[in-house]
């Protein structure tokens, strides 16, 4: 498989075949048993699991906040989790179901309506946990035709960036994420309620972008996630890439000493690069340089690659003068 696969020449020419590309690195970063999560993270999992209660998740982008629930349904013996991406007009009965009025609307117009609502219901992450947590015989009557039961189970539920969404949208979760249950209106307002020894376990992330209203959070067990220090972001880069950090691995030493210069607080970048950007850019710099024991030994390596760390226009601008400088001091550049 030819590298790189994309080069611009003045032939002009197209490809005689088609461009065998790679299994995208980036599933290399996403397995969840990969994960590395801190102490203070387990034991706040620990304690949700324990009282029942949702576990909200902050941290700054790139610090492993969504992998988290996909590592705690792995590693409890569950499916993936049931992810529910939040939006900014997400409302409170999204996360249970969709009820699709304009298709049923469209159906009668045209004589097609089906008299069975189910048709029209779709249900969504946590209202396909509570149905999971029932028997099939309970719920039988709520379900589609089509809808995929395989007996009881728990569920790992991941409501994701909840901030994105309005204001009322966590204020109208109060009751519903505490007792875990839901109504359908479109059913005769039935109400459907999770078993209690099979509630699903449910994880909620925040970019903090916007303040959680106070009696949300009361319901939920709390954890801001930090940035790692240096030693664990060394056992994470192990987990994920299998290379291990010590003191004769020069090309990891060097590019964790560039990692945290870029992040300075004085240097001032709008978003610094995050565990995530430093993962995808170690992985770039290998295949950019299958030949080189330290790719870095090589300051156009750097600037090549600085779009895997690196994400506005403005820091990409201070983000070259910053790698540069920090070059400038090293001596494994002084013979470059």
């Amino acid at each position: 498989m030819r590298f790189p696969f994309y080069k611009w020449d003045r032939s002009g020419q197209r490809s005689e075949s088609p461009t065998q590309l790679p299994v995208a690195q980036r599933s290399r970063l996403l397995k969840p048993e990969s994960y590395i999560p801190d102490q203070g993270l387990q034991d706040a999992c620990n304690v949700a699991l324990l009282l029942g209660q949702p576990l909200l998740l902050t941290g700054e982008p790139g610090t492993g906040k969504t992998q988290f629930a996909y590592s705690l349904a792995w590693k409890l013996g569950f499916e993936a989790p049931l992810k529910f991406e939040t939006k900014s007009d997400s409302v409170a009965r999204d996360l249970f179901y969709t009820y699709d009025a304009l298709k049923r609307f469209q159906d009668i117009q045209s004589g097609l309506s089906s008299s069975n609502v189910l048709d029209y219901i779709t249900y969504q992450a946590l209202g396909l946990a509570i149905l999971r947590a029932q028997d099939t015989k309970t719920v039988k009557h709520l379900l589609p035709s089509d809808f995929p039961f395989s007996g009881k189970q728990r569920s790992v539920v991941l409501i994701d960036e909840i901030d994105k969404a309005p204001r009322d949208f966590p204020n109208d979760l109060l009751n519903e994420l505490e007792q875990l249950y839901f109504r359908v209106p479109e059913l005769g307002n039935i109400k459907v309620e999770a078993d209690l020894e099979w509630q699903p376990v449910v994880v909620i992330t925040s970019n903090s972008e916007k303040d959680l209203p106070d009696a949300f959070l009361r319901r939920c067990i709390y954890y801001n996630i930090p940035f790692p220090e240096p030693d664990r972001l060394a056992d994470i880069i192990a987990s994920h890439l299998g290379l291990h950090i010590d003191s004769h691995n020069v090309f990891l030493q060097t590019a964790l000493d560039l990692f945290y210069h870029l992040r300075l607080p004085e240097h001032g970048l709008r978003k610094k690069p995050a565990t995530a950007e430093l993962l995808g850019w170690l992985i770039t710099l290998q295949r950019f340089t299958q030949d080189e024991k330290n790719p870095l030994s090589q300051p156009d390596n750097v600037f090549r690659t600085l779009s895997c760390l690196i994400k506005t226009a403005g820091d990409q601008t201070k983000a070259r003068g910053i790698v540069e400088a920090w070059m400038k001091k090293q001596s494994l550049y002084q013979n470059g």
